[in-house]
């Protein structure tokens, strides 16, 4: 599996004050690159200090593909906190290129446009063109309150 099915890697990282959180990367070897490059930083703290985390070995549910955190969970205030963070710091510091972002994303992995931060919208065919380009990205996570 890898970008040329759209599949992505997880990889459980924590930095050196000891903060743990999940990223997605298009391979290994992409993974490598970018923490070379000093792009890979804390979801919490915001180090570069941060490298793969012991992890036990994931186990494919067959009777629900996705786990969620129930909102009475004694974490899920804390995580949706941090997430809500995290989206707030993308928003405040990228720039929203709408329905644009697939092609805008291209433009600056191809050195074809001034590299800075931008989010917006990617349909799914778009995302698995943007892993198969070799183009990196996250997406933004969403929060069940934003959709009330």
């Amino acid at each position: 599996m890898g970008a040329k099915d759209g599949s992505v890697i997880q990889y459980s990282l924590s930095c050196e004050k000891g903060h743990r959180y999940d990223a997605w990367f298009r391979n290994a070897a992409a993974f490598e690159e970018q923490q070379a490059r000093g792009i890979v930083t804390c979801a919490v703290c915001g180090s570069d200090k941060v490298g793969k985390a012991p992890m036990a070995p994931a186990v494919a549910r067959t009777d629900n593909p996705r786990v969620s955190l129930s909102s009475s969970h004694p974490e899920a205030a804390k995580m949706r906190e941090l997430l809500r963070a995290y989206r707030q710091k993308v928003m405040s510091e990228a720039d929203y290129v709408g329905d644009k972002f697939a092609e805008e994303a291209r433009k600056i992995h191809f050195d074809e446009a001034e590299a800075r931060g931008i989010y917006g919208e990617a349909t799914r065919d778009e995302v698995i063109a943007l892993a198969e380009d070799g183009v990196d990205f996250m997406p933004l996570p969403d929060l069940p309150e934003e959709h009330n």
